[in-house]
């Protein structure tokens, strides 16, 4: 029985470290340059395309865009809009803006808890591994939220506009609306991953997150105009990132914008991430 290197017809071919490197290069050469490597900007939304993709799969992850601003939108003006306002029809009109911000507040939280399971769950250790930019998971999943706060507020859109609702600012006035909603949604997203990067687990952050909405949204304009507080109550909310956002999205949506109050709601987003985005890349990009 003969063997490869002995006789019988068998042969060798012997290459050195240098001829043997060569021989590989030479047959995984394709004639083709290799394909340049994906910019910042196109990681992103490659994380955002597998973000989507997971809900399409998962429709589960959207129940919430579309049954919190029903709920809130029907509680809040059949129950309160008559105390408040003597009118639900006149209430709704104050409202609806401000259910589209609380909304999308909410909705966000949920963004700390996803990025919290995928660095628990070991699922990130493998995309650093790869040679890409490594806030882009972090930029494509807030991306993918964008079109979660985008659906939820669309619905209490039209939710609204099937109670009565009229925008007299029109199509326009709404749209130009809902785009500044979305600012501020992705902006104050990066808090909360910044949050889920430094507690251990989703139901810590869910807690914690609430605690801190809680204030931001009950001390807002949303459900009750400021006039009747008292001054330093007003100074309080009024520098209130969540108040600074409804104010411009009521003018918006009522014909009636004010640069000033436009100005100042992404003033606002603008501090948000400057202050939360590094933070959430030091946080990311650290040891773990």
């Amino acid at each position: 029985m003969s063997g490869p290197g002995t006789g019988g017809g068998g042969s060798v071919l012997a290459l050195d470290g240098d001829g043997l490197d060569a021989a590989v290069r030479s047959a995984l050469r394709t004639g083709e340059e290799r394909p340049p490597r994906p910019g910042a900007f196109a990681m992103c939304l490659i994380f955002c395309q597998r973000a989507l993709f997971k809900i399409r799969r998962d429709p589960q992850q959207v129940f919430d865009a579309v049954l919190f601003p029903v709920m809130v939108t029907l509680v809040f003006t059949f129950l309160f809009g008559g105390a408040i306002a003597g009118s639900t029809d006149l209430y709704l009109q104050f409202l609806l803006p401000g259910v589209v911000v609380l909304t999308v507040v909410m909705i966000s939280m949920n963004t700390g808890v996803a990025l919290n399971v995928a660095v628990s769950s070991g699922i990130d250790d493998r995309f650093r591994s790869m040679p890409i930019w490594r806030p882009a998971m972090l930029v494509g999943e807030l991306l993918s939220d964008v079109v979660r706060y985008l659906m939820a507020s669309v619905v209490a859109v039209l939710l609204g506009l099937l109670l009565g609702f009229r925008p007299h600012g029109g199509l326009l006035g709404v749209v130009a609306a809902l785009a500044m909603v979305q600012v501020f949604a992705f902006s104050l997203a990066w808090v909360w991953t910044a949050l889920g990067l430094v507690v251990d687990k989703p139901q810590t952050i869910m807690t914690l997150s609430g605690i801190g909405v809680f204030p931001l949204l009950f001390a807002s304009n949303i459900f009750v105009s400021t006039h009747s507080m008292p001054g330093w109550l007003q100074a309080v909310i009024n520098v209130n990132p969540v108040t600074r956002t409804v104010t411009a999205v009521r003018g918006l949506m009522a014909g009636d914008p004010t640069a000033w109050h436009i100005t100042t709601a992404f003033v606002a987003d603008a501090v948000l991430i400057a202050i939360f985005g590094p933070l959430t890349v030091y946080l990311y990009n650290r040891e773990r």
